[in-house]
């Protein structure tokens, strides 16, 4: 199978199962008054986007032969939790972003109010549906919690608030290329690392192969974030699907702008090879080799 087709296959996985995890819009007003909350919410769930974080997660889960079904609620969360990372992210307090992912971001449609309770409803329901997961009352539920413990150190403060906490208080102000790792080590490495672990911890893999993952979730964590800095800084913003060029106008500290455009490029590359490395020994690797690829050569 290409790996496009292979993709496609795990994306529609992950969108059947994000499409019922909120009620229908045939809500009743007088019965769900609340329903404007849920309004806002698939708003920014179902707008679309590349879904890498879950399709991760199920490329480990059938690296290691586990069972799709067990580890989808668990990838299905993360992606809660980063689309709530989003919202906030746009609102005028934090970015003030006026686009994601080609629409208008969620507080120009429901106002700043609904977009933060929006995004604090999703990161809720994710925290919801993996405790779920955790009394089931079988012989698995260990894993499962430490799963879920796992994915909320990594979106709290010790992973990727923490990050954005540093991405906030370094605007307009210089910072060394070791902090500018540290920042996006967990704003935005921490989560794409949890996806990645997420099913090793819940299908109970040996240490080699976690280690490997992690070296892996490492190395495509952070060509991600060089990506961004360089679409940020040379991309086509009706193809990016949000504007570009926000970190210059901010005076925000980038690989760009530390490394200058070439250095980050090639820093890129070293992060792609490096994550496809990782995997040596690992049999059905494929795939993730191959993701770690389009992570670096995408366009938005």
């Amino acid at each position: 199978m290409s790996f496009i087709n292979e993709y496609k296959q795990y994306l529609d996985i992950v969108e059947e199962w994000l499409r019922g995890v909120l009620p229908p819009e045939s809500l009743s007003n007088d019965d769900f008054p609340e329903k404007k909350i849920y309004e806002a919410m698939k708003y920014s769930l179902m707008a679309g986007g590349k879904r890498i974080r879950p399709v991760l997660s199920l490329a480990v889960c059938n690296l290691l032969n586990g069972d799709i079904k067990e580890v989808l609620p668990f990838a299905g969360a993360i992606e809660l939790i980063h689309t709530y990372s989003l919202i906030h992210d746009d609102i005028p307090c934090m970015d003030n972003d006026d686009y994601r992912r080609g629409k208008p971001t969620n507080h120009k449609v429901f106002g700043e109010a609904m977009a933060v309770l929006a995004g604090d409803g999703l990161l809720n329901l994710a925290f919801e549906i993996m405790l779920r997961e955790t009394i089931k009352g079988d012989n698995k539920n260990f894993s499962r919690l430490k799963t879920a413990y796992m994915i909320s150190t990594s979106s709290g403060v010790k992973g990727m608030i923490g990050g954005q906490v540093i991405d906030m208080e370094s605007e307009k102000t210089a910072i060394s290329y070791d902090v500018l790792c540290q920042m996006h080590r967990k704003k935005t490495g921490a989560l794409i690392r949890a996806s990645v672990l997420a099913p090793a911890i819940l299908l109970d893999a040996g240490k080699d192969i976690v280690d490997k993952l992690e070296n892996y979730a490492e190395n495509i964590g952070l060509a991600f974030q060089i990506k961004d800095d360089i679409l940020d800084f040379e991309g086509d913003s009706k193809i990016v699907g949000k504007s570009t060029g926000s970190d210059t106008v901010n005076n925000k500290s980038t690989f760009v702008s530390i490394l200058g455009i070439e250095k980050a490029k090639e820093l890129l590359r070293t992060s792609v090879e490096n994550a496809v490395n990782a995997l040596n020994g690992m049999n059905n690797n494929n795939f993730l080799a191959q993701i770690a690829v389009f992570i670096a050569e995408r366009d938005k």
